[in-house]
């Protein structure tokens, strides 16, 4: 069996730390996490970030300005390549039950430096898609307000600077649901998922009584050049590898649409952070990644395939001032402004616990990252509630300023590298422990692993290449900060090298 280190040393960049390391670092008692969730619990996580704002907000946008009707085909593909994934997420986090997701799979896999990347990328995914969504919330409270007669803003001027308060008002609120307990947050996300479900159902069966057959046609609509002025950074890296003039409609632009409408996949990959916190890992988490993207795949292409049969895909470009189309805009549009009131409830509810689930993943996995010591180590003590109540009120913080200052115009594309990134090794990572340490205990295991995992591979990496080339260069930036405050920071602070040098690395220590 593997030891906790890899054989080249102490100072190693890819020493790894063994699962049975990572599995009895669950027990210590000032950073232990309460077991409280089962099959049906992490279902509802998944399907409560999942059926959020792929529905309410990047369906209607990415049909009118990158893929026309075709994006029915573009979540097919995205659901593929996701399907791919959530196969070996699911055998990894059946074997690792340990919180952290592939953070935690990179580390008794690939080593140290590895696992520092994946977890440095995640954070960029859980933090801006939190921030992201809370702003898309944000907005469908102020049509909400717009219809109680209370004026249609969720935000105020502070000199220069636009303070969006809707946005830092539901990361406060679910910042203390998070806070006292992972049951409570549960429950939150039940009641609310049961809510949204129906209004999803209400968007397919009234939505069909205004299709009309001609607005399927072109179901791929002719390519177009980008726009005059703009540069060649907006579009997709493919495109400009291979000489295309542009990535808005045609073949590219249902390949784009695929990278895009990825963003309402990553909801899976949140569960498997939730692995320390399930009553039985090795049966519940390959039931929930599995169940909760099965159900959101029907629906998602069920919704898509409505919406753009309502109304024209033109109808839904973005207008020249910014502004983008939501679901609830289509059923404006012909004229059923009753049905946009509902589903703009419904959409409030449904990113509330896309924001909830999102913060949930991200405390997650900062939380393993300290208590492995590549974060400050005291961060990972565990409060009162049994949650990591510290850096939940971090993240809270960091999140709401995100989304109550900054604009995020481009944060879906980075969230979705990110993901992507994290998939790609998450893939590799199961078939290298399958290989290293075949006799380690798996309640799921994956048939034809070899097969499933370079195909999940290659389909990321395929979504990865659909990116705008400007999203490319922004995460290869964030990724080269990461690298610094490895070297500087985190390197020396490692628990597993601490250990190997036989110091103390209780989270009581001072840090």
């Amino acid at each position: 069996m593997a030891g906790p280190t890899s054989p080249s040393g102490t100072g190693s960049l890819f020493r790894t730390k063994s699962v049975e390391q990572s599995i009895a670092d669950t027990d210590e008692p000032d950073s232990k996490l309460r077991r409280e969730l089962g099959a049906l619990d992490l279902t509802i996580f998944g399907v409560a970030v999942l059926i959020g704002a792929g529905i309410f907000t990047i369906t209607a946008r990415t049909a009118g300005d990158v893929a026309g009707p075709s994006i029915a085909i573009s979540f097919v593909i995205a659901a593929i390549a996701c399907g791919f994934a959530g196969l070996c997420y699911a055998e990894f986090a059946s074997t690792v039950p340990v919180a952290g997701s592939a953070y935690t799979f990179s580390y008794a896999t690939f080593g140290e430096f590895i696992a520092w990347i994946i977890g440095w990328d995640l954070i960029l995914e859980y933090a801006l898609g939190a921030a992201t969504v809370a702003k898309s919330w944000s907005s469908y409270l102020g049509k909400i307000f717009g219809v109680l007669g209370l004026g249609d803003s969720t935000s105020f001027d502070v000199g220069s600077v636009e303070v969006d308060w809707g946005a830092v008002l539901v990361i406060a609120a679910l910042t203390v649901v998070l806070v006292l307990g992972i049951k409570l947050s549960s429950r939150v996300s039940t009641i609310i998922t049961a809510i949204k479900l129906l209004v999803v159902l209400f968007v397919i069966i009234a939505g069909a009584t205004f299709i009309k057959a001609a607005n399927y046609s072109p179901f791929i609509p002719p390519s177009q050049p980008p726009a005059e002025g703009s540069s060649g950074l907006e579009s997709s890296l493919l495109s400009l590898l291979v000489g295309s003039e542009g990535s808005t409609y045609g073949g590219f632009g249902l390949l784009a649409g695929a990278s895009l409408v990825f963003f309402a996949f990553i909801g899976f990959d949140a569960v498997s952070t939730t692995a320390e916190e399930t009553r039985n890992p090795q049966k519940d988490l390959p039931r929930g990644i599995l169940g909760s993207l099965a159900v959101v795949t029907v629906l998602y292409v069920a919704t898509s395939l409505v919406l753009v049969g309502m109304v024209n895909y033109t109808q839904l470009k973005s207008t020249p001032d910014g502004q983008n189309k939501t679901l609830a805009d289509a059923f404006t549009l012909v004229g059923a402004d009753w049905a946009s009131t509902i589903i703009a409830v419904g959409a409030l509810a449904g990113l509330t616990t896309v924001v909830l689930v999102l913060m949930l993943g991200q405390s997650r996995v900062f939380y393993a990252m300290s208590r492995d010591g590549l974060l400050p180590r005291g961060l990972a003590r565990t409060g009162r509630y049994d949650t990591p109540s510290t850096i939940t009120i971090i993240i809270g913080v960091v999140c709401a300023v995100i989304a109550g200052f900054v604009p995020t115009t481009t944060i879906e594309e980075m969230v979705n590298i990110g993901t992507l990134f994290a998939f790609v090794l998450v893939a590799v990572g199961t078939w290298v422990l399958r290989v290293r340490q075949p006799h380690l205990q798996r309640s799921f295991t994956v048939k034809a692993l070899p097969v499933v995992a370079t195909l999940a591979v290659i389909s990321c990496l395929w979504l990865m290449l659909n990116l705008s080339a400007g999203t490319w260069v922004r995460f290869i930036v964030w990724m080269a900060v990461g690298v610094v405050v490895f070297f500087v920071y985190s390197r020396r602070n490692s628990v597993l090298g601490k250990r190997e040098r036989g110091e103390e690395t209780s989270v009581t220590t001072s840090v």
